[in-house]
């Protein structure tokens, strides 16, 4: 497919949650992602995550299967995994291996805790990540527990996203000096840069360590969602004076109105009603919509900001490139179904391409 990365071949040794979202996105632009598969690997049916993709499946316990990717890599652009730090290298697949055989490689490796530092050994999840960058801490009622937001913050946008840019970072550089590198997308590095904005509020003495109490996080009535007369919610994002004054003339409220004089406006409409009151005017409203509604609503539907690919609803590419734009991508292989033409690629006849299946090297 066309794409502003087309001509950029990638590795990439199959994983969960952000290594495939990072090759997602690249695959998206127009690279060629070939992924390797191993057995037993946790998937889910025709999961966007895994779109675009070539796919190989081989058994790296077998020095042939080691060597394969070696072989993959040595002719690759990139190479992408998010394994514990100490496995590639253990496979005989570090980086000062593949670099040795590719000085050109761009390396890319995204954990929780980062390739080095005390808890880089230590398993955890996004909520642990998150947790230790003083974020999570922000994020919920007050009096309550902290809320994890989903496993977007860590897994997504502070491990898949960063791991992404950095590899087109690196692949900039290589292209400029000929010279490869390591990538070390670490999602508690990645989501803690999330929270710049909260960190600089906080040294500037405009953010308090309670939950809502600041402009963001619920402590203003004009900064969250409401409840209306048919159980569904809005969102309300009335900052600025304009928005506010909007806010508060749609709602027939005084101005400055506290929140339970705004709920008690909100809960007497329903959503529907709302919406269609505060059309065309700025006061920042927008329906809280279900994951079945979202690809329905008009806006959505206009930009094509969800595709069906594969009989699956799904995001489409994103961000959108004016002059390489990405095409529809293509729905998951199924594992392994690429093997024979990847082999051919790199050089394997139809009889080693067979002596490799037989002796299971290649699944």
């Amino acid at each position: 497919m066309a794409g502003a990365l087309e001509g950029i071949t990638i590795v990439e040794m199959a994983g969960l949650g952000p290594g495939p979202f990072a090759a997602m996105m690249l695959a998206d632009h127009g690279a060629r992602v070939i992924r390797v598969e191993r057995p037993g690997n946790l998937s889910v049916p025709n999961d966007p995550l895994t779109r675009n993709r070539e796919s190989i499946a081989l058994d790296l316990r077998q020095q042939g299967g080691r060597a394969l990717v070696r072989r993959l890599a040595a002719g690759a652009d990139g190479l992408i995994e998010g394994y514990r730090p100490g496995v590639m290298e253990r496979l005989g697949l570090g980086p000062d291996r593949l670099l040795g055989d590719n000085p050109r490689l761009v390396y890319g490796r995204v954990t929780g805790w980062g390739q080095d530092g005390p808890l880089a050994q230590a398993a955890g999840h996004d909520i642990n990540y998150l947790a230790l960058t003083g974020l999570l801490s922000c994020i919920g009622e007050k009096d309550r527990p902290a809320v994890p937001p989903l496993n977007l913050v860590a897994d997504y946008g502070g491990g898949g996203l960063m791991l992404a840019f950095g590899m087109l970072a690196g692949l900039i550089a290589a292209q400029r000096d000929g010279k490869g590198q390591v990538i070390d997308a670490a999602m508690t590095d990645g989501a803690a840069l999330n929270g710049a904005l909260v960190y600089g509020l906080r040294a500037a003495g405009l953010w308090r360590d309670e939950r809502q109490a600041n402009l963001l996080d619920g402590g203003d009535p004009i900064y969250g969602c409401y409840a209306c007369a048919d159980g569904k919610e809005v969102a309300v994002g009335a900052l600025e004076p304009q928005f506010r004054a909007a806010l508060y003339e749609g709602l027939g409220v005084a101005p400055g109105a506290d929140r339970n004089a705004i709920a008690a406006a909100f809960a007497s409409r329903t959503r529907s009603e709302w919406v269609g009151l505060f059309e065309g005017k700025d006061a920042c409203i927008a329906p809280v919509l279900g994951l079945g509604e979202a690809p329905l609503h008009p806006h959505n539907e206009e930009r094509g900001t969800f595709i069906e690919v594969g009989g699956v609803v799904q995001p489409g590419p994103a961000p959108r490139l004016q002059g390489t734009a990405a095409g529809l991508p293509k729905p998951p292989r199924r594992e392994g179904e690429d093997a024979d033409a990847i082999l051919a690629g790199i050089g394997f006849s139809d009889a080693e391409i067979s002596d490799l299946r037989d002796s299971m090297v290649v699944l």
